[in-house]
């Protein structure tokens, strides 16, 4: 063990070897592990690695690779003290010749890969390659609450060249959610009267004939309405309040059609300020969002001035305040999505007390996000998950060439079938439970190229969960791009809706038939 550890970190392992009692559970901002590579006999704790001059100091671990391949140092770190917490891996790089990545996940590794019963997670700093001096990276993962190993990675994976290591630094950035409280509310604030909610997602640029079809032909009672801009739009604050006036004067004048329609509305900040680029060429929820405050400040003032223009406006059923954020990022000093969400959450109620707030959890809207999420301490919030899993089947063609896969059908070894998507959605159930919150699935779907019309049962399954555990729903999406559209049929080369109703709008609809409406 490193001689020069701090002292809590002796302590630390003392414990996990038995050496010393029980520990107080790990607070915010606690170091749980560092190394600068200074003590004697660093290299036996990182085989695989060995000493050079450091980033201001003498030593640092170097990792280097002359021919294809990879070459990896490791080391545990004790998973039993970080269980449920979220943490901030961060250090210091620089490399030398690293040649280009045969994949974008390949190249210089500052990884932590964890296993649990549930599968292993590889979350990992964005590194470039190259030539490049000392830079300070960094990436945040919350740890499964039932994680069996993490095993820090240090190195080069599938790429030549050399890289240096130093000053690595393991902290505490958000402990275990607390217990559950004792008094669980019997019945969940919904925000709504009505048996159910069940719609879809729609496109901006929807328009008032397909707002009619939806809630009186298909008898749809929700939408969900994104404010969302191009990755051309809206780079500065000045043209983002700009497009956001724009995209909101959009939301004005499709309200009334929805109410006349018997549509309730989700608001959703599709894209919040500081959003990236994602893949389908939009922004998304994520990059300067986590590693700007004044970008979070922005966020913050967005929502007090959304709340200002609709307060006591009728037919909104909620402000979704960001679309699958993604805080892997996160920089020192500025707030995690909780802190954020809160934040903003708390400057809507001080304008608008009985709005319903919709969350997202912080791994992009994605079930496993659940596990050991806590609440929002303010009222009148849903919670809301986004369910794609598997993404291989769900998502299959649609970001370049892949292998055909059918849903019920194994995917990288599990057997995907309503039993494992029931196991997927387990962290959102038991959130449920244990807050004793409302649960609202915004996005689900299944690319309609699927084969076999693997879509159609992916969806029926998913669909009798939702049912079944008493959540609200949005289908992604009506009437916005053909691949997710149930109104097209299966030959991705047919852009045009289908002559007959496919057996995915069948189903949906048979589910929209149940539906009651909105009162005035």
């Amino acid at each position: 063990m490193n001689s020069l550890l701090p002292a809590a970190l002796v302590l630390l392992a003392a414990s996990a070897t038995g050496l010393q009692g029980a520990q107080p559970p790990p607070v915010r901002g606690e170091v749980v592990f560092t190394d600068g590579f200074e003590a004697a006999g660093s290299l036996q704790d990182w085989p695989g690695g060995a000493l050079d001059a450091g980033f201001q100091s003498k030593q640092s671990l170097r990792v280097e690779r002359a021919t294809a391949g990879s070459a990896m140092a490791r080391r545990s770190l004790p998973v039993e003290r970080l269980r449920g917490c979220v943490i901030r891996v961060a250090g210091v790089v620089r490399a030398e010749g690293v040649s280009d990545r045969p994949q974008p996940w390949n190249g210089v590794k500052l990884m932590l890969p964890i296993t649990s019963p549930g599968g292993t997670l590889y979350p990992q700093a964005k590194i470039g390659t190259g030539t490049f001096d000392w830079k300070p990276v960094s990436f945040i993962i919350r740890i499964p609450s039932d994680a069996a190993t993490a095993i820090l990675h240090l190195g080069l994976e599938e790429v030549t060249g050399k890289v240096w290591f130093d000053d690595i630094r393991v902290t505490v950035v958000r402990p275990p959610a607390p217990p559950a409280p004792r008094n669980v509310p019997a019945k969940p604030f919904r925000g709504h009267s009505l048996p159910r909610l069940r719609g879809a997602m729609v496109s901006p640029g929807i328009d008032a004939e397909g707002i009619r079809t939806f809630g009186k032909e298909w008898n749809a009672n929700v939408i969900r309405w994104q404010l969302i801009r191009s990755n051309s739009q809206a780079a500065t604050q000045t043209t983002y309040d700009e497009w956001l006036e724009g995209a909101l004067a959009g939301l004005d004048a499709a309200l009334p059609q929805c109410r006349k329609n018997g549509l309730l509305v989700v608001v959703d900040l599709h894209s919040p300020p500081g959003g990236a680029a994602s893949p389908g060429g939009y922004a998304a929820a994520d990059a300067d969002l986590f590693s700007d405050k004044r970008r979070q400040d922005q966020f913050v003032a967005v929502w007090e001035r959304i709340a200002r223009r609709y307060k006591g406006v009728a037919g909104i059923w909620g402000f979704d305040l960001a679309n699958e954020p993604i805080e892997e990022t996160l920089a020192e000093g500025v707030d995690d999505w909780h802190d954020l969400a809160e934040r903003a959450g708390k400057a809507v109620r001080a304008v608008d007390p009985s709005r319903t707030l919709i969350v997202e959890c912080a791994a992009g809207g994605n079930p496993g996000g659940f596990d050991g999420m806590e609440p929002l301490d303010l009222p009148n919030v849903v919670y809301s998950v986004h369910m794609y899993l598997p993404h291989a089947f769900t998502h299959q063609g649609v970001y370049g060439a892949s292998p055909e896969i059918r849903y019920p059908g194994k995917v990288d070894g599990v057997m995907w079938d309503k039993a494992q998507m029931a196991t997927a959605l387990r962290p959102v159930v038991e959130f449920q439970r244990k807050y004793g919150v409302h649960i609202y699935a915004g996005e689900f779907s299944a690319i309609r190229w699927a084969p076999d019309d693997s879509a159609f049962r992916y969806l029926r399954d998913l669909t009798d969960l939702f049912e079944a555990y008493g959540w609200d729903w949005t289908y992604h999406a009506f009437r916005e791009w053909d691949g997710w559209s149930v109104e097209h049929g299966a030959d991705r080369k047919d852009n045009t809706s289908a002559k007959t109703p496919t057996s995915r709008q069948t189903l949906l609809r048979s589910w929209y038939a149940k539906n009651k409406k909105p009162g005035p």
